[in-house]
């Protein structure tokens, strides 16, 4: 059995390039914690000042290095942290479900509006779904981290849905996952009828709940 010689110098060049990653990575789960943060107060604010929820629930991730690495391939990015910060803004990821499709555009506003967050990009698939029916309102915006070599400006993706959104979001997903993306053609359509059934589902729910707020108010005025 032969014995390779241990490059030190290989090994150590290795570590530095491992742990630069790491601390590449640790900075979005930074800027993913912010705007958790910032959503979580805003719930808070909203249920003990207005008696009203807008928030369903709220999901974070960060990309897997695998992932970061298979789309730097993909894209053709020069593998280097600062251009990989400016061309791949979805690293961290934090999606909002809300109740109602205003609650989405209130809660999108209250966010964005905030000093310290500014918005690279916003991609309203309410306003204009995608030609599969998908429905969602994207915005990547940049928050401040404050670390101890100073203050980093980092990209998160943030998706508002409603939980009728999401719920088609999630079952669309599954089913091209298990197609491997050759989704039959019968089901792309059904799956495109069920977003727009999905659509006058939230239209119906949202006017059902305000009519049902308009004559609680009437009630308590009488």
């Amino acid at each position: 059995m032969t014995t390779l010689p241990v490059d030190d110098a290989a090994i150590a060049e290795a570590k530095q390039l491992r742990d630069a990653f790491q601390r590449f990575l640790r900075e979005y789960e930074f800027g993913m914690r912010e705007v958790e943060t910032k959503i979580s107060i805003l719930r808070d604010e909203f249920t003990h000042m207005h008696a009203y929820n807008p928030i369903e629930h709220v999901k974070s991730r960060v990309k897997t290095p695998d992932s970061i690495v298979e789309k730097i391939a993909r894209k053709g990015i020069e593998p280097d942290f600062e251009v990989i910060r400016r061309e791949i803004t979805d690293i961290a990821g934090v999606r909002v479900t809300c109740s109602f499709v205003s609650d989405v555009y209130r809660l999108f506003d209250l966010l964005t509006q905030q000093d310290d967050v500014t918005v690279r990009t916003v991609k309203d698939y309410i306003a204009t779904p995608k030609l599969n029916g998908y429905r969602s309102l994207h915005a990547i915006i940049d928050v401040p981290v404050f670390l101890s070599t100073g203050p980093v400006a980092i990209p998160v993706e943030v998706q508002f849905r409603t939980i009728a959104m999401d719920f088609w979001a999630s079952l669309e997903h599954k089913i091209h996952y298990k197609f491997a993306g050759r989704v039959p053609a019968h089901l792309v359509q059904s799956l495109t009828d069920a977003a727009e059934a999905a659509g006058e589902l939230d239209v119906r729910m949202e006017r059902l709940h305000r009519e049902a707020h308009e004559s609680n108010q009437r009630v308590l005025e009488a």
